[in-house]
């Protein structure tokens, strides 16, 4: 299943984003404590972007769900060409949360940049 979700680039928004990933979790038979998992990384992955977007740009959130496994790719346009700092407490618990991060820039089209995160998580077989 592939969901892709475009909101105001505003940390108020983030609920809507943590909740799509609880429900996508759920749904691939995540127990409780690695759907908390998918939410918290969600919502850190984005408040990453949020943080870096351009005044009045979208957050967009691509969801993919799959056998025991959860993917977003996030993105945003930037006026920072910076890559995101992975030195960070936060990028630290990120990446201790998922099985695969990665961020990348790429030349944007409605800002000089867009940003981009991508994780995925897999549960446990347990």
């Amino acid at each position: 299943m592939n969901v892709e979700v475009r909101l105001p680039a505003d940390l108020s928004q983030l609920f809507v984003l943590r909740s799509l990933a609880a429900t996508l979790a759920l749904r691939e038979d995540f127990d409780l404590d690695e759907v908390e998992d998918v939410k918290l990384a969600v919502d850190e992955m984005c408040s990453a972007l949020v943080l870096r977007a351009r005044d009045g740009e979208f957050l967009t959130c691509q969801f993919e769900a799959a056998p025991r496994s959860v993917g977003v790719l996030a993105s945003v346009a930037s006026d920072n060409g910076r890559p995101i700092d992975q030195d960070t407490f936060g990028w630290r618990v990120l990446g201790a949360l998922t099985d695969q991060l990665t961020t990348w820039i790429t030349p944007g089209h409605r800002a000089p940049y867009d940003v981009h995160i991508r994780m995925a998580a897999t549960a446990d077989s347990n």
